[in-house]
C-alpha cells in the first residue's frame, strides 16, 4: 500500500510539466531580491494589495527587520497574503501573513521534473510504516529534502546511497549516485536511539510504531503478536508463542463454555447458563453446583464420586463405609463397606432360594433380570441377573464398551451397579467388555471443557511427548520418535532427540544463519540482524543490506551525515572535508558541499562565483543568480515599486531581558574587582621597589635565599640573631646619656636638701640673668627650672644659720645644658637625642650670643682645688661647695 502511494505521488510529479512559462517577477532571500525570469516553484508567492509585483519567496526566516526595503514593505503590510508551494505549508493558498514567517519545506521530500527545482513538483511526507524491501522507481532532475529528513536511494548497480541535503540538479551527483533512482527508505533523523527496522522516526524526535509493535525503538511485539512482522496469533487461542521471535503456535485454546461459567465445577454448562453434572455429583450446601457426591455416592482418593457398595444406601466419603443400608439388606459384620441380603423366607418359614422370593406360603420366581428379588418385576431386584446392573433400582443392560443402557456410566462387573467414569470425564468406555472387565480399565472418552484427554484420562495439559490434536483440540497425540516435544502435528518438532536442534519443525544438527541455538531448539534472530547472539534487537552480530551499519549491537540504516558506509570493510568512514555528505572516499564523491560558497559540479565542490552580487541559497546548494535570469538592459521596471535593493531604514528597539541586565551587572562588576585587584597589585610592587631600593641605597640586609634559610632555622632550633656591631657614635651616644641621667639624678638630691633659703635673705640680681631669655635651640624648660632652684636661697644660712651681710651669692645659671664629658662638640645637651645612623649628622650651628657671653666669663679652675659650681661673692674660704 504504502509502496504504491509513493509511486503513483512520484510519477504525478514526474510526468507534469510547467503549466506556464518563465514569469518576470522578483525572487528573494531573507536580505537580498533580484529581479528577473525564473521558473523554479520552490518556496512560495508573497503578495500585498497595492503592490504589482509578487515575490517568490525561497526557504527561510521572514521577520520585520528583514531587507531589503521591497520585502520589507511587502512582509509588513496588513493586506500581504502568502501562497507557498506544494510541502511548503499546511495552509490554504492566500493565507494572511504572521511574522516571523518561516519557509520551509515540511518533512519529507518534493521532487521536480527539471533542474534547479523548477516545473510543477510534488512532495511526500514521512511515511507512516517502514517502505520495507520494496523500491518505488521515480524520475526527477532536482530534489528537496526537508531539515533533518533522509533518504535511502538506489542507483542503480545495487547503489544505496544516503541523502542529506537537497539537490539541484541530479546529473550532478558522483558516478556511484548516478542512473535510475528509486526510493528505499525516507526518515527523520531526530530520533535518538534511532527507530528499529519496524519504526518510523517522525519529525518529533519518537519512534511510530505499526500495528502490532511496541517499545520506545518499535522493537518487539505486542502481547498477542507473533514473528518479524508481528501478526495476531490464530484465532481460537487464548494465548499462543507470541513475541518478535514466536511461532504463533497456540498454547492455550479459547474454551467458550467453561464449568465455572455457570457457577459449576463437575458438569456441563448449556445455552441456556444451566449447569448439568456428570454422574455422581450435586449441589453443594454453598450453593455451588456439581461441587459434593449425590446420594449413593463418595468422593474417593481420586476426586471422583463412585457409587457405594450393593445395598448400601448411603456411605462415608473416603472410606466408603455404609452408614445405611438398603431395603432387604443388613450391614454386614466383617466388611463395613457391604450390606448383605436378608434370606427370603415364605410365610410358612420356608427360605426361598435364589431366583426366587417368598409370595405368602410359597417361593415365586423373579424377574429374568433379577438373581434375587422381592417381588415379580424387574424393579424389584436385590440383585441383577447375569448381563445387567443395578442404575436406579432397576437392572439394565450394557453396550458391547460395557456403557449402561439409558446413562453415560459403565458396569462394575464387582459391584454388579452402573458406576462412574472417572475425574471430570463426561463419557468413557471399556473396550472389548465382558464379565471379566474391571473399572480402571474403563477409558475417558469425553472431558469438561478445560481439560483434554491423554490415555484415557482427562488432564489440564498434554504430557510430554505429545501434543494437543488440532482435529479436536481435546486430545493428546504422541510425537513422532524424532521428536521429544512437538505442536501441531507429530512431526513438527520443538525439541529433538539425539542432541539434535529443532528449526522450524525439523531437527537439525546447526542452526541457520538468521537463528541461534538455545535449550534444544534453534530461534530466529530480531528481523534487524542477519546473524545474533540473541533475540533482542542489540544483539546483532551482522547486518543486512537494508540496515547495514552494525553499531553496539544494533543494525543502523546509515551512518553519520559526514560519513558513508564502505562496504569493503562494513564500516562507516569519514567523507572529505569539502563534503557535507558523500558516497565514498575522496573529493569526487560529494553529495553537497561542507562550504556555502562552493556548489556541486560533477561530484566535486567547486567554487561558486555567483554573479549580480548573489550568494549560495542556504541548504539549496545553488546561486540565486541561477535561479533567476537578470532582467535584459534597458527593460522597463516601472511597474516594480522601489526599494528593490535599498536596505530599511527603521529601527527598533527591545527593552533588555532580566537576564541580560543580570550579566551586564555581573560584568561590571567584574571589571571593578579586576581593576581594584590591579592597581593593589601595582602599588604593592611599588612599594616593594622603593623598599629594595632604600634598602640598597643604606646598604641593608639583602633578604635573599641565605637570609631567609637562617631565619627559618632561627625559628626552628630557637637560636635568636647576633646582635649586628655597634657603631662608635652609637656607643658614644648610649655613654653620654647614661652620664647625664646620673648627674641630674644627683642634682635632684642636692636640690632636695637645699631647696629653701632662710626667711628674710635677700639675693641680688644675677648678672646672667640676661642669659636666660637665650634658649638654646633644642633645650628644654627644665634647665630654667633648675636655675631657678639653685639660685633660690642661701646654702650658706642653711649650714651657718647665720644670716649674710653681704649680698647673697647667686651660682650661675646656665640656660644651656653643661657640655657632657663625653661629647665631641663643644656644648653638651641636657637631653641626649638619639643619633640618626642612617643619615649623615649635620654640622654644629654657630652659638648663639648668649652662649659666647656665658664662655667668655666662665674662669678655669684651679690646680690644686676646683669648685663644682664657680662661686661670686661668697667670702672665701667659707664657701661650703669649695671642694679641698
Amino acid at each position: 500500500m504504502l509502496s504504491s502511494i509513493f509511486a503513483a505521488t512520484f510519477a504525478f510529479g514526474a510526468s507534469v510539466v510547467a503549466q506556464s512559462s518563465s514569469s518576470s517577477s522578483v525572487v528573494c532571500i531573507a536580505g537580498q531580491c533580484l529581479q528577473g525570469s525564473y521558473n523554479t516553484t520552490l518556496g512560495g508567492t508573497l503578495s500585498a494589495s497595492g503592490i504589482s509585483t509578487e515575490v517568490l519567496l525561497l526557504p527561510g526566516q521572514y521577520t520585520s527587520t528583514t531587507n531589503p526595503e521591497l520585502l520589507h514593505e511587502l512582509l509588513t503590510s496588513s493586506s500581504a497574503k502568502f501562497s507557498p508551494s506544494a510541502g511548503f505549508g499546511n495552509s490554504s493558498a492566500g493565507s494572511s501573513v504572521s511574522l516571523p514567517l518561516n519557509v520551509a519545506l515540511q518533512p519529507g521530500i518534493a521532487i521536480y521534473p527539471q533542474t534547479l527545482y523548477s516545473g510543477q513538483g510534488s512532495y511526500s511526507g514521512l511515511p507512516s510504516s517502514p517502505v520495507g524491501n520494496t523500491t518505488i522507481p521515480f524520475t526527477a532532475s532536482s530534489i528537496a529534502l526537508s531539515g533533518n529528513v533522509w533518504a535511502a536511494i538506489s542507483a542503480g548497480s545495487n547503489s544505496r546511497v544516503i541523502m542529506w541535503n537537497s539537490v539541484p540538479d541530479v546529473s550532478q551527483l558522483p558516478a556511484t549516485a548516478s542512473g535510475s533512482l528509486s526510493l528505499l527508505n525516507l526518515q527523520s533523523s531526530s530520533c535518538s536511539p534511532a527507530c528499529s527496522g519496524n519504526g518510523i522516526c517522525s519529525a518529533s524526535g519518537t519512534c511510530q510504531c505499526p500495528s502490532g509493535f511496541t517499545g520506545a525503538s518499535c522493537e518487539t511485539c505486542s502481547s498477542g503478536f507473533f514473528g518479524p512482522t508481528c501478526q495476531a496469533c490464530p484465532s481460537g487461542c487464548t494465548s499462543c508463542d507470541d513475541g518478535i521471535s514466536g511461532s504463533g503456535r497456540c498454547l492455550v485454546p479459547v474454551v467458550s463454555n467453561l464449568p465455572s461459567s455457570c457457577n459449576c465445577i463437575n458438569g456441563e454448562c448449556g445455552a441456556n447458563g444451566q449447569c448439568t453434572c456428570i454422574g455422581g455429583w450435586t449441589s453443594a450446601s454453598n450453593g455451588t453446583q456439581c461441587a459434593a457426591c449425590a446420594s449413593g455416592y463418595f468422593l474417593d482418593t481420586n476426586g471422583n464420586c463412585e457409587i457405594c457398595q450393593l445395598g448400601c444406601q448411603e456411605c462415608a466419603n473416603g472410606t466408603g463405609d455404609c452408614i445405611t443400608c438398603q431395603q432387604g439388606f443388613t450391614q454386614d459384620g466383617n466388611d463395613r463397606t457391604k450390606c448383605d441380603t436378608i434370606p427370603r423366607t415364605s410365610s410358612t418359614g420356608a427360605v426361598c432360594p435364589d431366583g426366587s422370593y417368598g409370595a405368602g406360603t410359597s417361593c415365586a420366581v423373579c424377574s429374568p433380570l433379577c438373581t434375587t428379588c422381592f417381588g415379580p418385576n424387574s424393579n424389584q431386584c436385590i440383585i441383577c441377573g447375569s448381563g445387567t446392573y443395578m442404575f436406579n433400582g432397576s437392572c439394565v443392560t450394557t453396550n458391547v464398551e460395557g456403557v449402561c443402557s439409558g446413562s453415560n456410566l459403565i458396569a462394575n462387573n464387582n459391584k454388579h451397579e452402573c458406576d462412574t467414569c472417572g475425574p471430570k470425564c463426561t463419557a468413557c468406555q471399556i473396550p472389548n467388555f465382558n464379565v471379566a472387565s474391571t473399572l480402571d480399565q474403563a477409558q475417558c472418552t469425553g472431558c469438561l471443557p478445560g481439560f483434554v484427554l491423554s490415555q484415557g484420562k482427562c488432564v489440564t495439559n498434554c504430557p510430554s511427548g505429545t501434543f494437543l490434536s488440532p482435529q479436536d483440540n481435546l486430545t493428546c497425540t504422541a510425537c513422532s520418535s524424532s521428536c521429544t516435544s512437538c505442536a501441531g502435528s507429530a512431526t513438527t518438532c520443538l525439541t529433538c532427540a539425539n542432541n539434535l536442534l529443532a528449526s522450524n519443525g525439523q531437527c537439525v544438527n546447526s542452526c541457520p544463519s538468521n537463528k541461534f541455538s538455545s535449550s534444544g531448539a534453534c530461534i530466529s534472530c530480531h528481523p534487524d540482524c542477519a546473524t545474533c547472539s540473541g533475540t533482542s534487537f542489540n544483539q546483532c552480530t551482522s547486518c543486512s543490506k537494508t540496515l547495514p551499519v552494525l553499531t553496539n549491537g544494533r543494525c543502523l540504516a546509515t551512518c553519520s551525515q559526514s560519513q558513508f558506509f564502505d562496504t569493503t570493510s562494513s564500516t562507516c568512514q569519514s567523507c572529505d572535508s569539502s563534503c557535507a555528505s558523500c558516497s565514498g572516499a575522496g573529493p569526487n564523491n560529494c553529495l553537497a558541499c561542507s562550504s556555502s560558497s562552493q556548489v556541486l559540479r560533477g561530484g566535486t565542490c567547486t567554487s561558486a562565483n555567483c554573479t549580480s552580487g548573489t550568494s549560495v541559497v542556504p541548504n539549496l546548494g545553488v546561486c540565486l543568480s541561477e535561479l533567476v535570469t537578470p532582467s535584459p538592459s534597458g527593460t522597463s521596471s516601472g511597474s516594480l515599486p522601489s526599494g528593490l535593493s535599498t536596505p530599511i531604514t527603521t529601527t527598533t528597539t527591545q527593552p533588555l531581558q532580566w537576564w541580560e541586565i543580570l550579566l551586564m551587572a555581573l560584568g561590571c562588576a567584574f571589571i571593578f574587582v579586576a581593576f581594584l585587584y590591579c592597581w593593589r597589585r601595582r602599588a604593592r610592587k611599588q612599594r616593594a621597589k622603593d623598599t629594595a631600593a632604600f634598602a640598597s641605597a643604606k646598604a641593608l640586609h639583602k633578604q635573599n635565599w641565605r637570609w631567609r634559610l637562617a631565619r627559618f632555622g632561627e625559628r626552628l632550633f630557637g637560636h635568636s640573631r647576633n646582635p649586628r656591631p655597634e657603631s662608635e657614635e652609637i656607643a658614644l651616644w648610649k655613654l653620654r646619656a647614661a652620664e647625664e641621667a646620673r648627674h641630674h639624678k644627683e642634682m635632684e638630691k642636692l636640690i632636695g636638701a637645699h631647696g629653701h633659703s632662710r626667711s628674710g635673705s635677700i639675693r641680688p640680681s644675677s648678672p646672667l640673668s640676661s642669659l636666660h631669655p637665650y634658649k638654646r635651640r633644642g633645650s628644654h624648660d627644665d634647665t630654667n627650672t633648675l636655675c631657678n632652684r639653685l639660685s633660690a636661697g642661701s646654702m650658706y644660712s642653711q649650714v651657718t644659720g647665720m644670716a649674710r651681710t653681704g649680698a647673697e651669692p647667686r651660682q650661675p645659671v646656665k640656660s644651656d645644658p653643661v657640655t657632657s664629658r663625653f661629647s665631641t662638640t663643644t656644648l653638651g645637651s641636657s637631653v641626649p637625642k638619639k643619633p640618626n645612623v642612617l643619615k649623615r649628622q649635620p654640622s654644629p650651628n654657630p652659638p648663639t650670643p648668649a652662649e659666647a657671653y656665658a664662655a667668655s666669663v666662665r674662669q678655669s679652675p684651679e690646680t690644686d682645688s676646683m669648685y663644682w659650681i664657680t662661686p661670686t661673692n661668697t667670702g672665701g674660704s667659707r664657701n661650703p661647695f669649695f671642694r679641698k
